[in-house]
């Protein structure tokens, strides 16, 4: 049986009904990174061709999308992809260096280089082969699962460009909004406008859910966070939402995930975001009574408590549900899981949390 939009029909939609705060058997759960290196046969697949071939051959993609829900009883896939594919398709070349990460041999340096911009862009045309990893995995799945769809968020996009590779205080980058204020917020509105129309093409080709990851949100205080990095956030999901709306579609929730972003989650509260993400330095009682009861909140569990025993893993996981409560929650780590994880201590994480969240 199919749905009338030609994808399987779904036999497990918890993830999809947590988003929307409609009640659900037991709690769902996915882990950031959950397609990746702690996975022996990820490695296996990565060691064959460069990173970046794997997020631009939908079969590849597709593949080690469903690598973990194979292994595990995931309640989410998330599309194996990068967030940097958005500065890649705005005409900017990003290598993955070994023990290095993403790196940008030329980077943006002064407002001058925002020529160098292919903008506007046809995004829908240069990331089709996201949007084609998402149509094949979303039938792959066969409804066990939702599947997950994602970008970065402006500042955190911006963020790389001008630093040209990870960066501890990310001084370059937050040096432009203090130097150069308008060009940073062209840059920004050039990266939003981009991101809107990917993860509108990302619903388009089967994503049930759309995350956007503001890695980043740690390097910026209040003021800064307000000024240049929240108005792009509402841009994001107001325009997102609207033009699936517009398209047919029912509504796609959407999460926002910001990383040391504690003082922000008052702010995105107030925006239509379904979901906010939570890391875990965060407490989960101060995260509900900031952000109301009308939002579903994800995370949050220490990626490093994986490296305990499962006896510890099972009652650190009793414990943040009992903080988290079984409604309107989404579990998670409080980041991406880390590449020598013990895959067995993954399963007995998400075991333990349906056994706990049980009604």
């Amino acid at each position: 049986m199919a749905e009338k939009n030609g994808f399987p029909a779904m036999k497990n939609d918890r993830l999809l009904r947590a988003a929307r705060g409609e009640e659900v058997d037991v709690v769902p759960v996915w882990v950031m990174r959950q397609a990746g290196r702690y996975l022996p046969e990820f490695r296996e697949e990565r060691a064959k061709c460069d990173f970046f071939t794997m997020c631009q051959t939908p079969e590849l993609s597709c593949k080690v999308t469903l690598q973990p829900l194979k292994r595990f009883p995931l309640d989410a896939a998330i599309i194996f992809s990068d967030i940097l594919v958005i500065p890649q398709a705005l005409g900017m070349e990003v290598k993955m260096q070994p023990g290095e990460g993403p790196v940008f041999p030329a980077p943006l340096r002064g407002p001058e280089d925002l020529t160098r911009l292919s903008s506007p862009v046809d995004v829908c045309s240069k990331l089709q082969y996201v949007f084609d990893a998402l149509t094949l995995t979303r039938k792959e799945l066969q409804g066990r699962a939702p599947l997950i769809g994602f970008s970065g968020a402006p500042w955190t996009i911006m963020a790389y460009m001008i630093e040209g590779k990870g960066s501890k205080t990310m001084s370059n980058a937050k040096s432009w909004f203090y130097k150069y204020p308008d060009a940073s917020h062209q840059l920004l509105k050039i990266i939003s406008d981009a991101t809107v129309s990917y993860l509108v093409g990302q619903a388009k080709a089967g994503a049930q859910l759309l995350q956007v990851f503001e890695s980043h949100a740690e390097h910026l205080g209040p003021y800064l966070f307000r000024e240049f990095a929240l108005p792009y956030l509402k841009q994001i999901c107001d325009e997102v939402k609207e033009r699936v709306s517009q398209l047919g579609f029912e509504d796609i929730p959407m999460t926002v995930f910001p990383k040391g972003g504690h003082f922000a989650l008052k702010d995105l509260a107030a925006l239509k975001y379904d979901v906010i993400g939570i890391d875990w330095t965060v407490d989960p009682i101060l995260a509900r009574e900031l952000v109301g009861p009308n939002k579903t909140l994800q995370g949050n569990l220490d990626p490093c408590a994986l490296y305990a025993d499962k006896k510890f893993i099972n009652s650190s996981v009793k414990e943040m549900l009992d903080k988290f409560g079984r409604n309107r929650y989404i579990a998670n780590l409080g980041h991406g899981i880390y590449p020598d994880m013990d895959p067995e201590h993954l399963a007995a994480f998400v075991e333990a949390v349906h056994e706990h969240s049980k009604k």
